[in-house]
């Protein structure tokens, strides 16, 4: 049984115009067929990943500690998770060498793609561009996106979780809110509803 959850647009950190850009792939829809690299290079096909019980897992970056701590919650919640047969993989904007500061951090073991080009995150339809004043505000706090991705593009993935399988979306969660994830408790609960 598919379930459905209408996605969520609650507007605390971004601006209206990077809002009007953002339209996640819904229910029923088909993964693209995007390759992406973990850490020691190797090339994942996402579409290929998604004919099996995936879920796919979009976080801003290493730099982020809402990610950090949600990846983290996901690492403990791992084994019943893929007791339900589905895998985890995690994407974001990092560059492959940056990849390795979120698995070291949270002693993650699970998959996690490097879409530095925005790529992914775009034919997700959740990558939106930071605007000048936002970037200001990230280098008080010393976070360079460039320096994280490895590109000039400042672009963001909007944080989402997408259950996946045979090719298509089975459920998806985003929420321009930062702040606001989808806990690990909910989602097992959500697989548990799936299967």
């Amino acid at each position: 049984m598919k379930i459905f959850l209408a996605c969520i647009f609650l507007a605390l950190s971004l601006q209206s115009s990077a809002q009007d850009g953002i339209c996640p792939l819904k229910i029923g829809d088909s993964i693209p067929n995007i390759q992406l690299q973990d850490l020691s290079g190797k090339y994942f096909n996402l579409n290929e990943m998604a004919q099996d019980k995936t879920i796919f897992v979009f976080f801003r970056g290493g730099w982020c500690p809402y990610c950090q701590r949600h990846l983290s919650a996901l690492q403990e919640a791992k084994e019943e998770i893929a007791a339900l047969g589905y895998k985890l993989i995690a994407i974001s904007p990092d560059r492959m060498s940056k990849l390795s500061k979120s698995i070291d951090k949270n002693e993650l073991d699970y998959t996690l793609l490097s879409d530095a080009e925005a790529k992914a995150m775009s034919a997700f339809g959740l990558a939106f561009e930071l605007d000048e004043k936002t970037l200001e505000r990230y280098k008080k706090y010393n976070i360079s996106l460039e320096s994280w991705s490895g590109q000039a593009h400042n672009m963001l993935p909007v944080p989402a979780i997408y259950i996946v399988n045979e090719g298509q979306v089975d459920f998806q969660y985003v929420n321009p809110n930062y702040k606001k994830r989808l806990s690990a408790e909910v989602l097992i609960s959500i697989l548990k509803a799936n299967n």
